[in-house]
């Protein structure tokens, strides 16, 4: 039986989602997430989870840096990203940074069932239309660079990173992730080294690069 996880800030949208998931999969288990850290504590809870359906634009997730830390610490669990940002260079990011696969918000019944057969069977899924520009697309090659780089760091450190970036003290990372700030002091020097920066400014500019604009966000503005 598929036990799968979606992840979405939008209710009414992961109810809608939930009905298409059962309408081609009846037996389907479908867990409900409405930010990433309920996501993550799903998955912590929830062992039998195969599929994560992950929005790529929920507040918390900061685009790229959400996927990178559910792959981080659930490298088992395949992830496929949702959102109505079809742009094939968006697409081939997530792609870079671990995603099965990208299944657009308009999509239909038929395509959702394409889409999770494909990935349950380890392939990767990109909707047709939009495949020839997807592989086209062509990333800056430091962000395959960062990509590897994000997946050397464990899923603590990536926690601290995010935190960083935001501009936490040691003492309030050490805080909210209930360690020492000795500890905090450890990871902060060890991702500096793995990603090749040599303070905080540094390590914020690099994970801001994996913000991805929601062109939902940008048409109310």
């Amino acid at each position: 039986m598929l036990t799968l996880l979606i992840a979405d800030d939008h209710p009414m949208f992961r109810l809608a989602l939930r009905q298409a998931v059962l309408g081609v999969h009846a037996e389907t288990t479908v867990l409900e997430a409405g930010n990433l850290e309920e996501a993550l504590v799903v998955l912590r809870e929830s062992s039998e989870i195969d599929l994560v359906l992950l929005d790529l634009h929920m507040p918390d997730s900061h685009g790229l840096v959400g996927l990178s830390l559910l792959r981080s610490e659930f490298p088992a669990v395949a992830v496929m990203m949702i959102s109505a940002n079809d742009d094939p260079l968006v697409i081939r990011r997530s792609l870079d940074h671990g995603a099965a696969g990208f299944l657009p918000k308009r999509a239909g019944i038929e395509e959702l069932g394409l889409a999770l057969d494909c990935v349950l069977d380890c392939r990767e899924y990109i909707p047709a239309e939009l495949r020839s520009a997807v592989r086209a697309a062509d990333p800056h090659s430091k962000d395959r660079e960062l990509a590897g780089r994000l997946a050397s760091l464990t899923p603590q450190q990536l926690k601290v990173l995010t935190r960083v970036a935001q501009g936490r003290l040691n003492k309030q990372i050490a805080d909210e992730l209930n360690i020492t700030e000795r500890t905090v002091k450890a990871h902060v020097s060890a991702l500096f080294e793995k990603l090749n920066v040599r303070n905080r400014t540094q390590a914020g500019v690099l994970l801001r690069s994996l913000t991805l604009a929601d062109p939902a966000q940008q048409e109310q503005n």
